[in-house]
């Protein structure tokens, strides 16, 4: 086990439409992971806020506008990854302006949960679905 692992903090978006479904990206060929299925979000740059980091990322890979004030903190996963160690934070956002477009990712698309755990997910993503499941129930969302 490492003792001081390099800490390497992400954020991903449950973006949930007015039908209850969730907004899920693959990734492209040529990145780690490619292939599979995933929230969008990304890195925590130096100085920033992690929901501000989310609303930038949100901008950059699908061209939608988030205000940082629509991001709901949710959940997070806790993850090794190689010689570094993931943090993911999850947040659920139902507001935004734009249509997403897949800008980075090889395509997009809206999923109901039950679709969303037949997908096949980076391993720190499934975690997350239990908590994904309860805020549907509680807040609404596509079962």
């Amino acid at each position: 086990m490492e003792i001081n692992p390099t800490l390497f903090p992400v954020v991903a978006a449950l973006l949930v439409d007015g039908a209850g479904r969730l907004l899920v990206q693959q990734r492209p060929p040529g990145k780690m992971m490619a292939g599979l299925w995933e929230f969008p979000g990304g890195k925590i740059e130096p100085g920033e806020t992690p929901e501000a980091a989310l609303a930038r990322e949100l901008g950059e890979e699908l061209g939608i506008q988030v205000a940082v004030a629509d991001l709901t903190p949710l959940t997070f996963a806790s993850d090794a990854l190689g010689t570094r160690h993931l943090i993911l934070l999850l947040y659920r956002c139902d507001s935004w302006i734009g249509e997403p477009e897949p800008l980075h990712a090889s395509t997009i698309c809206w999923v109901t949960v039950d679709d969303l755990r037949a997908l096949d997910m980076p391993p720190a993503d499934l975690p997350l679905l239990g908590a994904i499941e309860q805020s549907l129930r509680h807040r609404g969302g596509a079962q």
